[in-house]
């Protein structure tokens, strides 16, 4: 994990997302408070965090387990002059340390699949307030029958994704009511995360060229961007918005 996380240090954002996605995803959320109570889980490094705080008069608390991710979005909370509003916390997302009814919003951006879609959604939920909203995105087969090689891949890396039909069955049967859901694009993919990546490995490469297991994990993670840009029409990331009855 040292070494994942040294492939992943500093990059824009430590998995696909990008701000118009989640700036779409806030404006479904039509009777949210004007100063909401907002839950960020899995911060990572808090690109979303900080969008969040903008087209918000919220106050957010972002949770995460790595702290040096942690330590980067508290210097840019400080830089941006949020720091009455943002809460950097170290927390995990299986013991989320906060009252019942706590929060009218909770957002998690590429994060839910630690816990799983379905635990998680069911996990979060008593911290809702009444009529309180969650936005997560989740990994998610978007065509039925994909080709075996991505499938392949995907059952090692991720083996509990479902499609979308599966997950909205979840999402019913958790009690929550559907708002909307929506497919990144490829940008979000790409733009802050792929390409910054594929520097990176480039990088470290020259710097482990003797050292063979370090060589292999930089295989891997370069063998999901390939796996990406030959099968993206089978799988992505879905926001789904969705308010506790």
């Amino acid at each position: 994990m040292d070494f994942f996380f040294e492939i992943h240090k500093d990059l824009p954002r430590e998995g696909p997302g990008d701000s118009e996605s989640t700036r779409r995803a806030f404006r479904k959320l039509s009777a949210l408070p004007e100063e909401p109570v907002i839950l960020n889980v899995g911060s990572g490094p808090g690109a979303q965090t900080l969008d969040l705080a903008e087209i918000s008069d919220g106050v957010i608390y972002a949770v995460d387990t790595h702290q040096p991710f942690l330590d980067r979005l508290q210097e840019k909370v400080i830089a941006s002059g949020m720091d009455k509003r943002i809460h950097v916390l170290h927390q995990s997302m299986k013991e989320l340390q906060f009252p019942p009814a706590s929060f009218d919003l909770i957002w998690s951006e590429g994060a839910i699949y630690i816990m799983g879609f379905e635990a998680g959604l069911r996990a979060w939920k008593p911290l809702l307030k009444p009529g309180g909203y969650i936005a997560i995105t989740e990994l998610t087969w978007l065509k039925p029958d994909p080709p075996a090689e991505v499938k392949e891949f995907w059952n090692e890396g991720y083996p509990s994704m479902k499609s979308m039909e599966e997950n909205l069955e979840i999402i019913h049967a958790c009690d929550y009511y559907l708002i909307d859901y929506f497919v990144l694009p490829n940008s979000s993919w790409t733009d802050d995360y792929y390409q910054p990546m594929q520097a990176r490995i480039s990088m470290l490469r020259e710097q482990y060229q003797s050292e063979p297991d370090r060589l292999q994990q930089l295989d891997f993670e370069l063998e999901e961007i390939n796996i990406f840009n030959k099968y993206h029409e089978w799988y992505g990331y879905v926001f789904y918005i969705m308010q506790t009855k």
